[in-house]
């Protein structure tokens, strides 16, 4: 099977680079030096060259408060290139795998997210995000859309890596306790969609999809976790609104997103990590590692606790 990747210098394109290393199918893996996804000729080459017959769409523009100032951008990124990725899956009968955002939705909800929940954007990001989704829809090709939330690894610029900067160089920080979400790992991201491809279930499971990490947290949460994976006790972190702290860009306040129909459509268990032919791993994936698994003891001891009463009467 032949899958054509774009975006692959990403987050999400670099971990999906490293798991195809153990697969027998061939993975071409493009970005913007290799291919111009807004042109919908080169797109249409590239799709016929390689008989791609999956896409994997990691190419976005992700710079949310950019995006203010520089919509038509990200327009072409996030919702021309979509349309032109999808044409050109329906033009060859591939399956197109595009990923999107939290940030379709405006926040105001205070249960997660489902797939059918209307979207309702705050901003130039989410707006053409949302506008890319409905360019897939509505092309006629085959497709699974992933909206994720608050990616994070070693690779790019991400919440993560900033903390670790920022720990590391100040005596104290703030950082806003009042948006909620899912901190996800690219790597499991990245795994998800390898294995949903790897054993071809796509195939008639077409649709729009959720996935994040488990759990549920603030920034403040985040980055106070981060600081203690790093060891970076020195820097005092101080919760605060986000209102101390005006953006061009209006952020949702939550923006959890329900799970239940990726796991049950595909009996996913969330991962924590996997990571494939990596000698060795870095500081940073390390403190990825500990993360994650703070973050999910945490929302295991705030389920039992909540339900202890329940668990208790269950074993009698």
């Amino acid at each position: 099977m032949n899958i054509l990747v774009t975006g692959a210098n990403g987050q999400l394109g670099r971990e999906m680079q490293r798991l195809s290393a153990v697969s027998p199918n061939n993975y071409t893996f493009t970005d913007v030096a290799e291919l111009n996804v807004t042109d919908a000729g080169a797109v249409r080459q590239a799709v016929a060259q390689t008989r791609a017959e999956v896409i994997v769409n990691c190419a976005a523009y992700t710079d949310v408060e950019r995006a203010e100032e520089d919509e038509p951008t990200a327009e072409l990124l996030n919702h021309k290139a979509a349309g032109n990725l999808a044409a050109a899956a329906k033009a060859t009968g591939a399956t197109l795998f595009h990923v999107s955002t939290d940030y379709v939705f405006d926040g105001t909800a205070h249960t997660p997210y489902r797939e059918d929940t209307a979207p309702s954007p705050l901003g130039a990001y989410g707006r053409t995000k949302l506008a890319g989704e409905r360019a897939v829809m509505a092309s006629g090709c085959r497709y699974l859309i992933f909206r994720t939330a608050w990616l994070y690894s070693e690779y790019g610029h991400n919440f993560l890596k900033t903390m670790l900067r920022l720990t590391s160089e100040r005596d104290t920080l703030q950082v806003v306790f009042d948006q909620i979400g899912t901190p996800t790992y690219a790597g499991d991201l990245a795994l998800a969609i390898f294995s949903i491809i790897e054993s071809e279930r796509y195939a008639g499971n077409e649709g729009v999809y959720h996935f994040t990490d488990e759990g549920v947290c603030s920034w403040y949460d985040f980055a106070t976790e981060i600081a203690a994976a790093a060891g970076h006790d020195s820097c005092h972190i101080i919760p605060c609104h986000t209102s101390e702290f005006p953006t061009k860009a209006a952020r949702p306040a939550y923006s959890v997103l329900d799970k239940t129909k990726i796991k049950t459509t595909f009996q996913m268990a969330a991962v924590i990590l996997m990571i494939f032919n990596i000698p060795a791993l870095t500081l940073v994936t390390n403190i990825v590692v500990v993360i994650a698994v703070a973050l999910t003891i945490i929302s295991l001891v705030d389920y039992v606790a909540k339900n202890i009463k329940i668990l208790t009467e269950g074993g009698m």
